[in-house]
């Protein structure tokens, strides 16, 4: 195998890329160890909604890391009418991470120990949004809430909405107060030229078919295993291709963007009988920060 090697290795806490130029599809593992930690502690989230929000930020730094521009920014939310967890957000942006989960604790504890995903959000949809200025603003897509994990989510959203092959495979791993999670992403790339068939439409394509088998192969305690850079795991899969290119990508880092002055930003889009209504009795207006579980005092 011809491969273009990073200098580094990457064990955890940033994304990893890489491409099989002879197969059309390109991949990203992930692996949040620290920076997970950091945003899971905002909360005291019971072990099941741990898991869910472990997952979601895997996931949504590896969409996340399929952005080029460097402002663009990623939102995954999925809401609900009827589950345990009625919202679950998480974005991503040059790198920083953030996620928040709601859930009705006394809906959750009646589901026992390791609910289904099914289970805790009920009927729902999953909503994906990408803003990058430098392909023309915002667009999203939101597909039902379906399957047994939101990787499978995230794989039906990107074959209905921008009708791209991709394959989603997390791990999570907790033991007492730490939580590890991996996670690994492979796609097709999209081939729609102008007079070509888009790869949608076809029956089948042997090329990605390949990459699906062999993706599909690794095991959770591969993806989790903290000795093994993730180079090594994209060498286990695909060592016998002629050629795979790789490269880091970003530090992961935990990315609440709250301050004081982001929110006195905010606040002055207001009409000013609107952020009167909104002040307290000592003249401040009171905002709290979900992501990170802190209030901010915003002066007049």
């Amino acid at each position: 195998m011809n491969t273009t090697l990073p200098q580094t290795e990457t064990f955890a806490d940033r994304w990893l890329g890489a491409s099989i130029p002879d197969r059309d599809a390109r991949l990203r593992l992930v692996r949040l160890d620290e920076t997970l930690s950091e945003i899971l502690g905002a909360h005291d989230y019971p072990p099941a909604i741990r898991h869910l929000l472990a997952e979601a930020l895997v996931v949504g730094s590896l969409i996340g890391s399929l952005i080029d521009e460097d402002e663009g920014q990623m939102t995954m939310q999925a809401q609900t009418k009827a589950g345990a967890v009625s919202l679950l957000v998480c974005d991503y942006r040059q790198g920083a991470v953030r996620g928040y989960a709601e859930f009705d604790g006394e809906a959750l504890a009646r589901l026992g120990a390791n609910p289904s995903l099914p289970a805790l959000f009920g009927e729902g949809y999953l909503a994906i949004t990408f803003d990058v200025p430098e392909r023309g603003g915002r667009y999203q897509g939101i597909v039902p809430l379906e399957g047994e994990t939101l990787g499978e989510a995230c794989e039906t959203y990107f074959v209905q909405s921008e009708q791209v092959p991709t394959l989603v495979r997390v791990a999570v791993q907790t033991e007492g107060d730490r939580t590890l999670a991996a996670g690994l992403l492979a796609q097709h790339l999209p081939d729609g030229e102008v007079g070509r068939e888009r790869l949608h439409v076809r029956l089948a394509h042997p090329e990605w078919e390949h990459v699906q088998v062999m993706a599909s192969s690794i095991r959770h305690e591969e993806l989790l295993d903290e000795t093994v850079p993730l180079e090594a795991l994209v060498w286990r899969l695909f060592h016998e291709e002629a050629e795979v290119r790789v490269f880091q990508g970003a530090p992961l880092t935990r990315g609440c963007r709250c301050s004081i002055e982001h929110y006195q930003s905010v606040l002055r889009r207001f009409p000013e009988a609107e952020r009167a209504e909104m002040r307290n009795d000592a003249g401040d207006i009171v905002v709290d920060c979900a992501f990170c579980s802190r209030s901010f005092n915003i002066p007049d």
